[in-house]
Parts: structure tokens; C-alpha cells; sequence
């Protein structure tokens, strides 16, 4: 391992994930986008940071309590860090609110969709709202009392809760108690209006309308929403747990109490109220975020997005493409014919989903093998896993049960596979599986065949629609071969064995991203074709850094496509000069990794399941394979060019660790490459179909 960069060659990781989540956030100020667009955006940074306080805040919050003294790769020790951390996270979320206000708000009610103040609500909207409450939101209510006989309640993390001021007898201290609003109830009650109207109540407001009825014989004073995060990041001995399923399933449990992290309240909430909370629990100023208007803005994606007959609102729809051949009953044939590649959202997921249904139902499969770290609440995938079982076939799946925030969906869908006869590995000790593999092994004409899927992304129907992921279908007998070695080391938790064309991580992928990246160093001291150009989620590791740093010294011109963390820091003299930075934040999330090197003239291209972190090089399961296929190569090339093109979407990392819009450089109308990817495929149907 490298020796730890100087601070001014190394972005700390936090901060930049922090820059990451202010581009996504930038979208929902973009004109460029549709209003629904805009507050899905900015519904995303707010689940964005619910995730970052549970885990990366937690985790640095639990380092300055332990009075941990050591600092990270950009120079930072925890509190400093924790406190730059923080003052970026307000910032960033008084610009959250101050675009609702100014810009969507204002966007909505143009399109007559508003927040509706009570004392604004006609007669007939309150009488429909009378009868609301009490058929449909009063018997699901349960308020909580907190006085000499009643200890203060465990609140559930993330959970939106109005604590509630009540009068006690004169001299003594007023009585609290506290409402959770059920989670069960729409957050969003639309109210009876003329037509094309949308008049909307949040369920806070209408809950805090009624509180006194909740509170018989008694004065309410005051209501205030409020809402906490709790830490949630997962910590056990593997090593001591026998039963990793269990052990998983308590900790979960203990995820919904861990230690409050974040209190969210109103700014128009009086300071009595906001020490109270602090006192029960356990929090200081640091920890206590008001915003102006209401807390948690998720609800416009789960609820406001779908609203139904808003379709010019968003962006257009699409047809995912799909080889004819793909639909076909013989699948197999054509994997044989060619290897096919899949771009998705462009190309469609359904195909993959086709192949594990066709190798359930064809008699002449032996057995399938499978990876599966994030799957959807519906999975086709899995249905046909289980189908696969039942029909009599050899169907093995490794599972992965420390999928963060996953974990509860995977449990259910290991126990539904054993059910149905499958053979489930539930992770290996110690590592997270993050590869992405299918083999299906049949028997033709008396031998063996082996047909394998390898890809950079998920197994999930869902979030193949959103997120940009590249595929492969292939029959190619060695890395057959390989993708059997690799299952057997799964299966077996033995040692990885060099495999023909698949590397695998732990222990061989950072060796080999080394050997890659050095390779076109010594091309470039000799002369030679040397380039570099990579595009991942994220790019954090030291010595990784390192390596690239030292190539572009020797003159390897160095492309990145980095969507998220990119600690390296380009354009920096007599460090980083040919190393240039883009991230592209558009329509769809950028999930792919592609690995190119141009080795002299003789050029390899790359896909994978790893980013250039610590986490995949060392401490995952992942696997990088080559593109073969001339046409394939091809064609991901030019997606690489037509990103690198991109001037509508991306942003340009600067030497101070800064990001700028590359629209504002464009002398011509800015170039979308997601938009035109779609192009492509919208050209591509109509040729087929005349």
C-alpha cells in the first residue's frame, strides 16, 4: 500500500461525496428539467442524506466521541473534519430549501398543484376534511404522554413525529407528549377542488389541526412537528457469529434505536421546545437542523411524481430497446450466434430476465448459478430462480445479506429460494459479494455448455429502468469455465485461482488495476500509445491515486467519468496536468464501470462490478472481465466518447476540488449524451420496423 498522499493531492471523501450530492441538488434548479423532474431531484438529496447521516456522519461522530486522534488521507483528523462536514451539510440544505421556495413552489403553483394553508380551506374542503380525519386518520393515531409516569418514548429512526406542548395546573412545568405520524397514511392529502386544481394537505398539518382531539379535557398550547435520525450503521463480529442470518436479523433490530444523529424541526419552532428535545434526546446544537418549510421533502417523489395525468410535467417516455432475437423461445441460440451486449435503460433488462425464465423451463439445463446483491420488492429474477428449483434443476444463489439497507428484503427472498429448493449461500465471512454473474450450464448434442451473464450492475428490474449499467451474454467457453471456478470458490470459500479472462477481487483485482495502469506508464516513457480513460461511481482509494498521478507524470493522458466520490484532484501542476475529470448528473443515475487502456497500440477494454475504492479492491467479491467482441467494443467506445462529449449535463472537476457546469463552456447548444443514447435507440426501432 502506498504511503498516505499529501493533503494537497487528496480530496477528502466525505466532502466529496457532500460536492457530489450538491450537483444532484443543482438539478432541481436546472431548467433544463421538467418541474416533476426538478422535485424528484430534490427528493433524492434529501434521501441522500438520510443514508450519509446514518452511516458516514455516524461512523465520524463515533470517532470524535472514542477521541480518535488520526487523520484521513486528505490531512483531517475527526472533529475537524466533522466540523467542516457539518457546516457544508447546512449550507447545503438551506439551498435545498431555499430552491423549494423560490423555484419549485412557485413552478407547482403554475401548475395549480399547492400547499394549502388550514385557515385558507374553503367550507366544503373542511367539511371533507372533518370527516377525513376522523373516518380515516383518528383511529390510527396513538398520542404518548411524557410526565412523572411516563418515560420518554423510543422514537423510530427517520420517522415524522409532533411532540406537543400541554397545559398543566398553574405553577408547574407544562406536560409533553408526543404524536408519531403513521406511516401507514398518505403524507399527501389532496383535497376536493375544481377541476384541474390540486389543492394538497401534508398529514402533519392535518394531524396538528385535530391534536386536541387526541387530548380530551385537556389544553394543547403548542404542536410542532419534529423528526430524528438514528445511527444505523451495522456492526458485528463475524468471527464470532455462528449464524450470520441471525445475527444479521438482531442487528437490523437494533438499527431502529441506535443513538440519534440529526434532530429535524421547523424554523418557526420556539427554543423551549427544541431543549427539550435535545434533553431526551441526548443531543447538542451540532446535531439540530431547522429548515424552512417541511421537514423531509421525499414525499414529492413517493407521492407529487406520481401523481397520474402530469406526463408533460416529466421527461418524455422511452421504449427500452430489444434485439429481436432475444425474444425469441431460443434464447441460447442466439447467446451462441454472438455475444450481446446490453445497455441499460437503453436496451432492455428484460432479456436477462428472459434468460434465467428460458433456462427454468428448458429441459436440457442442468443448473444455475447466481450473485444477487440488491434485487426489487417484485423480482422477476428471483421467481425464476425459484421456478428454476422447482422444476428440478441444480440452482445455486450467494445471496448477500450485508447489502446496506437491503438486508431485510434479501432475508425474505433467501428464505422464499430455500423454499423452493434452491441452495443458498448467505455471503462469505468477512466480505461483501458485490459481483454480478449468471452461469446456466446445459447439456447439448451430449456436451456441456456454458452460457454466462456478467454485468456492472444489479440484478434489479426496478433499478435497471433508472440506472445506466452495461451487460454481457456470453458462450464463450473459457470464461465459462471461469465463471464455474469462480462459484466453486464461492460455494467452497476456497482461494481464487488465476482464471483465463476474469479477475477476481479481493485479493487479485487491485494487483491487476495496478499492473494495468503501470503498463501505460512505461508505454508513455517509451513512446507508445498511452491512454487511459474510466468511468465508475466512485474513485477514493490512495494507492489507486497514487498510480494514476504517476502516469499522467509520464505523460498518459487520463480520462475520468467519475459520478460521485472522486478524491483525486486533477489539473494540478507537476502532479495531475493530464488527468481530467467529469461527472455526468442527468436523467438517468450513472451506475456502469468501464476500464480502457490503450497498451501501446493494442488497446483492452474492460467492464465491472468495482469502483476504484478501498471497499471493492479489498473487502468485496468483484469481478472485472474483458470485452472481446469487436463490434461490443465498438460500441462502448463511442458511449465513452459521447460522454466525454457531454456538455449539457456534466460538470468539469476543477484543481480546488470545485465542480463547474461544462454547459457554461458550450459555444453551440449543449450536448445531452443520455439524450442522445435515446436517439440512437428511437432510430434504431424505426429501421426494424421498416
Amino acid at each position: 500500500m502506498a504511503d498516505r498522499l499529501p493533503p494537497l493531492r487528496y480530496t477528502n471523501r466525505e466532502l466529496s461525496w457532500m460536492a457530489f450530492n450538491k450537483r444532484v441538488l443543482m438539478e432541481a434548479a436546472n431548467d433544463d428539467n421538467p418541474i416533476f423532474e426538478k422535485i424528484k431531484f430534490l427528493s433524492i438529496v434529501s434521501t441522500n442524506l438520510d443514508e450519509f447521516f446514518m452511516v458516514r456522519v455516524a461512523s465520524l461522530r463515533d470517532q470524535v466521541r472514542a477521541h480518535y486522534k488520526g487523520t484521513d488521507p486528505s490531512g483531517l483528523k475527526p472533529r475537524e473534519h466533522l466540523i467542516l462536514l457539518m457546516a457544508e451539510i447546512r449550507r447545503q440544505v438551506n439551498k435545498q430549501y431555499k430552491i423549494l421556495n423560490e423555484i419549485i413552489f412557485p413552478e407547482l403553483a403554475n401548475e395549480h398543484i399547492f400547499l394549502v394553508h388550514p385557515e385558507n380551506l374553503t367550507r366544503e374542503q373542511a367539511a371533507w376534511l372533518d370527516e377525513y380525519f376522523h373516518r380515516e386518520i383518528f383511529p390510527v393515531l396513538t398520542p404518548m404522554a411524557v410526565d412523572e409516569s411516563h418515560y420518554y418514548p423510543l422514537i423510530l429512526s427517520r420517522s415524522l413525529n409532533i411532540g406537543v406542548t400541554l397545559l398543566v395546573q398553574a405553577g408547574k412545568r407544562n406536560a409533553f407528549a408526543t404524536v408519531q405520524v403513521p406511516a401507514v397514511l398518505p403524507r399527501v392529502v389532496v383535497l376536493p377542488a375544481s377541476s384541474g386544481e390540486k389543492p394538497i394537505l401534508l398529514m402533519e398539518t392535518v394531524i396538528m389541526l385535530y391534536i386536541g382531539t387526541l387530548f380530551r379535557g385537556r389544553t394543547v398550547l403548542s404542536a410542532y412537528p419534529y423528526r430524528i435520525t438514528r445511527n444505523a450503521d451495522l456492526s458485528f463480529d463475524e468471527e464470532e457469529a455462528s449464524d450470520l442470518l441471525q445475527t444479521i436479523q438482531k442487528s437490523l433490530k437494533k438499527r431502529k434505536w441506535g443513538s440519534v444523529i440529526r434532530l429535524e424541526l421547523q424554523k418557526n419552532t420556539p427554543q423551549e421546545f427544541i431543549s427539550f428535545l435535545k434533553n431526551a434526546m441526548d443531543i447538542t446544537d451540532s446535531e439540530v437542523f431547522t429548515v424552512d418549510g417541511p421537514i423531509n421533502l421525499d414525499f414529492f417523489m413517493k407521492y407529487i411524481y406520481a401523481f397520474e395525468g402530469y406526463a408533460r410535467l416529466k421527461y418524455p417516455p422511452f421504449k427500452p430497446w430489444v434485439e429481436a432475437e432475444l425474444t425469441a423461445s431460443h434464447i441460447f441460440h442466439a447467446i451462441a450466434d454472438r455475444d450481446r451486449f446490453f445497455y441499460h435503460p437503453y436496451d432492455s433488462f428484460d432479456p436477462i430476465v428472459h434468460f434465467l425464465e428460458a433456462a427454468a423451463e428448458d429441459k436440457d439445463v442442468l443448473a444455475i448459478k447466481q450473485t444477487l446483491y440488491r434485487v426489487s420488492g417484485q423480482s422477476p429474477v428471483v421467481s425464476a430462480l425459484a421456478l428454476a428449483a422447482e422444476r428440478g434443476k441444480q440452482v445455486t444463489v450467494l445471496l448477500e445479506l450485508k447489502a446496506r439497507f437491503d438486508e431485510e428484503n434479501n432475508i425474505h427472498w433467501g428464505q422464499k429460494l430455500e423454499k423452493a429448493g434452491c441452495h443458498v449461500i448467505y455471503g462469505l465471512r468477512g466480505l461483501k459479494t458485490h459481483s454480478k454473474i449468471i452461469l446456466v450450464v446445459r447439456r447439448e448434442s451430449g456436451r456441456i455448455v456454458r452460457y454466462t451473464h456478467l454485468g456492472t450492475g444489479n440484478y434489479n428490474d426496478v433499478t435497471a429502468a433508472s440506472y445506466t449499467d452495461m451487460g454481457l451474454l456470453t458462450a464463450n467457453p473459457l470464461i465459462g469455465q471461469d465463471a464455474s471456478d469462480f462459484f466453486n470458490m464461492l460455494s467452497t470459500s476456497g482461494e481464487m485461482t488465476a482464471m483465463k479472462y476474469l479477475t477476481a477481487a479481493p485479493h487479485q483485482l487491485r494487483p491487476e488495476f495496478l499492473r494495468l495502469i503501470k503498463r501505460e506508464r512505461d508505454h508513455a516513457l517509451a513512446g507508445r500509445a498511452a491512454r487511459i480513460r474510466a468511468k465508475m461511481n466512485a474513485l477514493v482509494d490512495p494507492e489507486i491515486i497514487e498510480a494514476l498521478y504517476q502516469a499522467g507524470q509520464a505523460g498518459v493522458k487520463i480520462e475520468l467519468l467519475v459520478r460521485g466520490i472522486c478524491c483525486l484532484q486533477p489539473a494540478v501542476k507537476n502532479v495531475s496536468e493530464n488527468i481530467a475529470v467529469h461527472s455526468i448528473i442527468g436523467r438517468f443515475l450513472e451506475h456502469a464501470r468501464v476500464y480502457h487502456f490503450a497498451n501501446g497500440g493494442t488497446a483492452e477494454l474492460y467492464l465491472s462490478s468495482a469502483d476504484w475504492m478501498p471497499r471493492n479492491l479489498d473487502r468485496r467479491v468483484e469481478l472485472l472481465f474483458p470485452v472481446l467482441d469487436a463490434n461490443i467494443y465498438e460500441r462502448i467506445m463511442t458511449t465513452m466518447e459521447m460522454q466525454w462529449a457531454d456538455t449539457a449535463k456534466a460538470w468539469n472537476l476543477k484543481a480546488d476540488a470545485a465542480y463547474e457546469r461544462l454547459s457554461k463552456s458550450a459555444v453551440n447548444r449543449p450536448y445531452n449524451a443520455q439524450e442522445a443514447e435515446l436517439l440512437l435507440r428511437i432510430d434504431r426501432s424505426n429501421a426494424a420496423v421498416e
